[in-house]
Order: structure tokens, then C-alpha cells, then sequence
């Protein structure tokens, strides 16, 4: 089995004066690593990007990667550059955690997708993409880079998202996980000394909302096995989390609303969602409204599984990997 984590190369690139889209100026470092070697000739970059909470190095879990980079994969990086950053505000990226705290700039998604294209164009210096990928949050952002950047990638791929503003049990849920820290005496208003139990009620939360229905009901059978996984959940979270990470992480979608510009996505986009996922109804109709509106746009939404696992069903590439291959083979003349 590949160890992927040692195989990545780690990099940091920094914007000494960068503009938040509230008027804020900030020193920002953005963090990502990279698989494989650059052809500039070839055209070979590939861009992944992660959701919530998380990094670029999410793709780095065997789940993920070696259904993806491994010798023969859609993404072999014996083929492709792939770069994995990791957001404002995520990962080894700047965050409130690096010390500023509250008094970090509220980002929103408009930031995140500014500071990966700089990323990509100033500090890479790479001009086009083979492949935009991203999942959850990174989907929602490659609707955004769709519109914003539409000459970067030959071809764009979201994964559990929609292109539609934040609105009624999302929006909800999103809103009671900031208020559970917002709420709590020990959060202080976010000068904080220890991590706020709160944080750990978000996480559990969290948990609930993209978890899938099936999995819960076959692993959570009693009130033992739930109450050891609440407080599993809640330990990793106030060990690994910051509070003020997570709130500023939840907030950024705030600004989010592809839907008004959709026809001015060019390049040929597939999303692909998934029956199980609670977080983005599949009965809803979202995605099929919004894919009519995008000129070159396909979406599919695969039926659940014995391997899915509602909305972490982005996490096993194995299920989504076919689609991968499906959108480069369908562009590849486009590409060359």
C-alpha cells in the first residue's frame, strides 16, 4: 500500500497584502501540497479541493488516493500534477488560530477561491488546469471558480454540492453549530484560554448532519454505542479543533450563491451527488435545476450503497472515481 502522505511535497506560498473581500488587508500564507511533476507542455495540473473542516490533505487517505493517483487511476500521478491546498482559514493555511483569533477577517467563499487562484497563477505560475475537482465545500467553490475563472480549466468537477444559496435545514443546522459555541460560557467571545465544551456539541452535530442514515442505524444500536461515539467525537474535537476555526469555517459560506450566474460557466462541468446525502437532497430536485443552466454542464446522482456513506460518500473515491475518467476522456480532445 502507498504511504501518499510521504509522498507529498510540501509547499507554502505567501500573498504579503492580501484583500479580503470586506476591505481587510492581511499577510496570508496558503498551504499545499503537490503529487507527481509539472509538464507545462502536457498540461498536466490537476487541482483538488477539500470541504469543511478539512485540508488538502484529506486526499491524501487511502480511501482516496489510491483510488485516484495510484498506477493506472484517472489521476495517476505518473500522468498528472496534482495540487492539494488547503483554504483560508483550514489546515496549515492562515487562520484565527494562528494568533490574531476573533480578530481574524470574517472570509467568505469569494476569499477562498481568490487565494487559490493566486495560488495556482502567482505562486505556481500556472495558467491552465486539466481538471478542477473539488468536493462539499471545494464543490461548491469549483461552481464559483466556474464563474469567476472560466478560462483555467478545461473541465470542472463538483461533488456533493449545489449551486444555490444557503437556505432552510442547511442553513439551519449550519447556524445552531455556531450558536453552540457562540453560547457557551467558556468561549469568552473567542479569547478563550481552553477549547469551550462547545466545540465539541458543534462537532457531534457536524457528524450527525453528514453522516448517512444506513451507516447510523447499523452502527449505533443502543444508547452504549451512541453515547461512546458522542464522546469520542466530542474529545477528538476539543483536542483537534479550534473554536474560533470552526465558526469562521461554517460563517464563509454566508456569501455563497452561484445560482444567478450559472450560463456563465464555459468549461464542461459533471457534478455528481449522492442519493444518501442528507446535507444535499437529492429530492430537492437542486441539482437538476441548476445543471440546465450551465451550457456544458452533466449531473448525476448515484443511488446508495453497500460502500456509501450519505454525504462522506466523497471520501470513497472508489464509488466516483469512474466519473473522473469518464469527464478527462470526454475532454481530452478540447484538452490537447
Amino acid at each position: 500500500m502507498t504511504d501518499w502522505k510521504s509522498k507529498a511535497e510540501p509547499g507554502q506560498y505567501t500573498i504579503s497584502d492580501f484583500r479580503f473581500e470586506d476591505g481587510r488587508r492581511l499577510e496570508v500564507t496558503l498551504a499545499y501540497h503537490t503529487l507527481g511533476s509539472l509538464d507545462p507542455g502536457a498540461g498536466n495540473a490537476v487541482m483538488l479541493l477539500h470541504g469543511t473542516t478539512g485540508s488538502g490533505r484529506q486526499f491524501l487517505e487511502p480511501s482516496m488516493a489510491d483510488f485516484l493517483f495510484g498506477s493506472g487511476q484517472p489521476l495517476d500521478v505518473s500522468r498528472f500534477f496534482v495540487i492539494l491546498p488547503d483554504a483560508i482559514g483550514h489546515g496549515g493555511s492562515s487562520r484565527p488560530s494562528d494568533g490574531l483569533g476573533p480578530d481574524f477577517p470574517r472570509y467568505g467563499y469569494g476569499d477562498i477561491v481568490e487565494g487559490q487562484y493566486r495560488l495556482l497563477a502567482q505562486g505556481l505560475g500556472i495558467e491552465r488546469l486539466r481538471l478542477l475537482l473539488g468536493t462539499s465545500m471545494g464543490g461548491m467553490q469549483t461552481w464559483m471558480w466556474g464563474e469567476r475563472h472560466p478560462d483555467t480549466a478545461r473541465a470542472l468537477m463538483a461533488i456533493a454540492s449545489l449551486p444555490e444559496r444557503i437556505t432552510g435545514r442547511n442553513l439551519l443546522w449550519r447556524r445552531m453549530l455556531i450558536h453552540l459555541i457562540e453560547s457557551d460560557p467558556g468561549y469568552a467571545g473567542g479569547r478563550y484560554a481552553d477549547q469551550p465544551a462547545g466545540v465539541g456539541h458543534a462537532m457531534a452535530l457536524f457528524q450527525l448532519m453528514v453522516g448517512s442514515p444506513r451507516q447510523m442505524a447499523s452502527d449505533l444500536r443502543s444508547v452504549d454505542a451512541t453515547d461512546t461515539q458522542v464522546d469520542r467525537t466530542e474529545a477528538q474535537a476539543r483536542s483537534g479543533e479550534d473554536a474560533n476555526d470552526v465558526i469562521w469555517e461554517f460563517e464563509a459560506s454566508r456569501d455563497y450563491d452561484p445560482a444567478p450566474d450559472l450560463r456563465a460557466i464555459r468549461a464542461p462541468l459533471m457534478a455528481v451527488n449522492f442519493a444518501d446525502d442528507e446535507l444535499n437532497p437529492a429530492e430537492l430536485g437542486g441539482l437538476e435545476r441548476a445543471i440546465a443552466e450551465v451550457p456544458r454542464g452533466r449531473g448525476t446522482t448515484l443511488p446508495a450503497g453497500p460502500k456509501s456513506r450519505g454525504h462522506q460518500t466523497l471520501h470513497v473515491a472508489e464509488i466516483w472515481r469512474d466519473h473522473v475518467a469518464e469527464l478527462l476522456a470526454q475532454t481530452e480532445t478540447a484538452a490537447a
